[in-house]
């Protein structure tokens, strides 16, 4: 399968800037993969696709306050740095992403805030890349609340409008538990509260597994051989709970339901040779795209995704390149909104 092939021309006005106005009233499409059929509904309405005992796979990953703003020693020059991840808690380095990156040498001292704290660039990773260790002598918890006060809900960069208030809590799952995310598992956030309670009163259970979201899930395809394509890796957790649950719903041949690309990308990430979920604490770097046998979900709930993204060709190989691609085309027809604060899409 090529690049090529996931190419399609989005309008711009169709990039959600804001989550719909309550979460579970964004719109939903619902494709049939066994008769083609596409219906258009509201997301509340996917209450009506399951029955007692089939099974929700949820990502419980948390977003953090992953974008900060600083001051270069000296210059004074405002550069943005994105913590990617923690390398290591004792010496509180970081994996950031600095912009603009020229202007960030090895060495260079970065001011926080009122100069609540202070970061020391030690390494340079990629272009944009940069290992920091934060200069902090106070208790990591300490640290941690200061990241939250000065640090700012990463939404991200094609939405041109400032982070708001109700970023905080819109850019998050309502079951979001786990923190380690600088990107939200946007299948996720058209769960409400209450649709959960409504699930749940119907006999649909839940399983929770972790993929702390990198921003390796948005890095471009930058080759034509989509075999050729590198994912960077991220952080995911399987615990016994979830895999009991998981199996148990494959025996008894229930709907199991990847919600998001990201829960589809966990299980996928630890199967046993009988087609099994098994255990798993550790990094995954599985790139899914045309043609691919899944082993355990049978429906899945996702967004819509931009141009040749990872996330579309994942969704062309669960759904069926010719159908999903038809969907698109309807999807862009009908003005659906697409990416993270857009509309959903339940493939059964």
């Amino acid at each position: 399968m090529k690049l090529s092939k996931f190419k399609f021309t989005l309008p711009e006005e169709l990039l959600a800037e804001r989550p719909a106005e309550e979460r579970e009233e964004a719109r939903l499409m619902v494709v049939n993969r066994a008769t083609g059929e596409i219906e258009h509904k509201h997301f509340k309405d996917v209450l009506d696709y399951f029955d007692d005992g089939d099974l929700m796979v949820m990502n419980d990953t948390k977003v953090f306050p992953a974008r900060m703003y600083g001051n270069k020693e000296k210059t004074g020059a405002r550069i943005e740095v994105f913590l990617l991840r923690e390398l290591n808690r004792e010496s509180l380095l970081w994996d950031v992403l600095v912009d603009p990156a020229r202007k960030i040498r090895i060495g260079n001292k970065l001011y926080f805030g009122d100069d609540d704290l202070v970061a020391e660039v030690i390494d340079n990773t990629t272009s944009r890349g940069r290992t920091l260790r934060f200069l902090f002598e106070g208790p990591y918890e300490e640290f941690k609340a200061i990241i939250e006060k000065l640090g700012e809900t990463p939404i991200p960069k094609y939405i041109k409008r400032e982070v708001e208030p109700e970023d905080a809590d819109r850019y998050q799952t309502v079951y979001a538990k786990n923190e380690g995310a600088v990107a939200a598992p946007t299948a996720g956030l058209h769960f409400s509260k209450h649709l959960l309670k409504r699930l749940e009163i119907k006999g649909i259970d839940f399983a929770f597994l972790t993929l702390h979201v990198g921003l390796g899930t948005f890095r471009s395809v930058e080759v034509e051989d989509l075999t050729k394509h590198k994912m960077d890796s991220e952080e995911i957790h399987i615990n016994e709970k979830c895999v009991e649950q998981v199996n148990s719903a494959k025996r008894s041949k229930k709907r199991i339901c990847a919600v998001g690309t990201t829960s589809m990308r966990v299980m996928e990430s630890s199967v046993s040779t009988d087609g099994f979920l098994k255990p798993f604490d550790g990094w995954t770097n599985r790139f899914i795209f045309p043609p691919y046998d899944f082993s355990l979900a049978n429906c899945m709930i996702t967004n819509f995704h931009t141009p040749e993204s990872t996330l579309l060709m994942m969704t062309c190989a669960f759904g069926g390149y010719d159908l999903i691609m038809k969907a698109y085309k309807e999807a862009i027809k009908e003005k659906y909104r697409f990416y993270t604060y857009g509309d959903a899409m339940l493939i059964i």
